[in-house]
């Protein structure tokens, strides 16, 4: 993160600096004020002590910190808060060969690429009128919703997410904090929901416990991001996702809305796109996984947790009757690691592949798979109602 200054200041005009990021592809920009977040530190505390962060770093890590702009920059004054939308239209038909591995909307392409490049704008607007400043996207050291919500760009939604006036969710936030004195929004947004509890009733997994309360052991979109073992009772709920989830964004109204159908400008760079073809991830060397999709969170950036994730989804959405689906199935039962034996043995019976789980795994002796054969797994019913055999 850059932090920049020189010594003449100029003041500068509040209108001007949000200016400044729309015309440098923000959908939404804000000012507050940098004053600490105390609601939201007690909020983010009591939620970790109860378990709720799953073990989730990031904003959990230190709350003292990320709930107050000015650790990130000492004598910050104020916060320029910026929203860049990300595309959420229909999805394009799929061409793929095989089945496919469903992609958050976010993740598709590099969306805080896009974020990044317009809060330097703003930056350097400031940084020329001989103020500080530091971008923060992404980044543990802010609480970026918070922050939005102060700067009266949006309201907390039911499911946690911050939601834009007539623009919903379909955004990821980030701000240029500054020791410019700048004058903070008028007003913040009132809560848009009312009764509404779609996205309570929509989650896959119940993850949302309470309004605004996200229990992350639950959550698919953290889980998926976890190494080790995915949690055999959320596998069925995973369906073909392997990576983010958007559910609850789907079934709220106002991202269904006349706004929530426009489109965004491309991200810079590759990415993976909306649709992942499973056997391809199960089929590349580490060097092609990373290449295809290394801006995702992968912790230790390990390729593993990707064909984990693959080999889960392939249970769920593959064709017991496609050759390179059970080939696939098969290469990954006697695959060097474990991690990716034991979700193997799930994904084969899941697809009612017994009798190549019994002749894959005979000599086996690791606990992760050896759990996995000892455990039920119910079979996949076929369009016709049958079970795959």
């Amino acid at each position: 993160m850059r932090t920049r200054t020189r010594p003449d200041r100029v003041l500068v005009d509040a209108a001007r600096v949000c200016e400044v990021g729309r015309a440098a592809g923000l959908a939404s920009v804000g000012i507050a004020a940098a004053e600490p977040f105390e609601r939201t530190r007690r909020d983010l505390e009591s939620r970790r002590d109860a378990g709720l962060h799953a073990g989730m770093q990031f904003t959990y890590r230190r709350p003292e910190r990320s709930a107050d702009p000015s650790s990130a920059l000492p004598d910050a004054r104020s916060l320029v808060v910026g929203a860049a939308a990300y595309p959420h239209g229909p999805d394009e038909p799929d061409l793929a060969r095989g089945p496919v591995g469903r992609v958050a909307r976010y993740a598709a392409d590099d969306r805080y690429g896009v974020l990044k490049d317009a809060l330097g704008m703003v930056a350097d607007e400031l940084s020329s009128a001989g103020w500080r400043t530091r971008v923060l996207a992404d980044d543990n050291a802010l609480v970026d919703r918070e922050a939005a919500r102060r700067a009266g760009i949006g309201f907390y939604g039911k499911s946690s997410n911050l939601l834009l006036p007539g623009l919903g969710s379909w955004f990821v936030l980030g701000a240029v904090l500054t020791d410019a004195p700048l004058e903070p929004a008028p007003a913040r947004v009132p809560d848009g929901c009312g009764p509404c509890v779609r996205c309570l009733d929509g989650c896959p997994t119940a993850a949302i416990v309470a309004p605004g309360v996200v229990d992350a052991r639950r959550c698919l979109a953290w889980l998926l991001q976890q190494p080790g073992v995915f949690p055999r009772a959320f596998r069925r709920a995973l369906g073909d996702r392997i990576y983010g989830c958007d559910d609850c964004q789907e079934v709220c109204p106002p991202n269904r809305g006349a706004g929530a159908r426009a489109t965004a400008p491309a991200g810079p760079g590759r990415g993976p796109g909306r649709a992942v073809p499973l056997l391809d991830v199960l089929s590349w060397s580490d060097a092609e996984v990373l290449d295809h999709v290394g801006r995702w969170y992968l912790p230790r950036r390990d390729p593993a947790i990707v064909r984990r994730n693959a080999l889960v989804a392939l249970g769920n959405a593959g064709d017991p009757d496609d050759r390179w689906v059970v080939e696939a199935v098969e290469e990954a039962l006697v695959h060097a690691d474990p991690l990716l034996r034991a979700h193997a043995v799930w994904a084969a019976r899941r697809l009612g592949l017994v009798d190549l789980v019994s002749r894959c795994t005979a000599d086996e002796t690791h606990p992760d798979v050896l759990a996995e054969l000892a455990g039920d797994v119910e079979p996949r019913r076929r369009s016709d109602g049958h079970e795959a055999a």
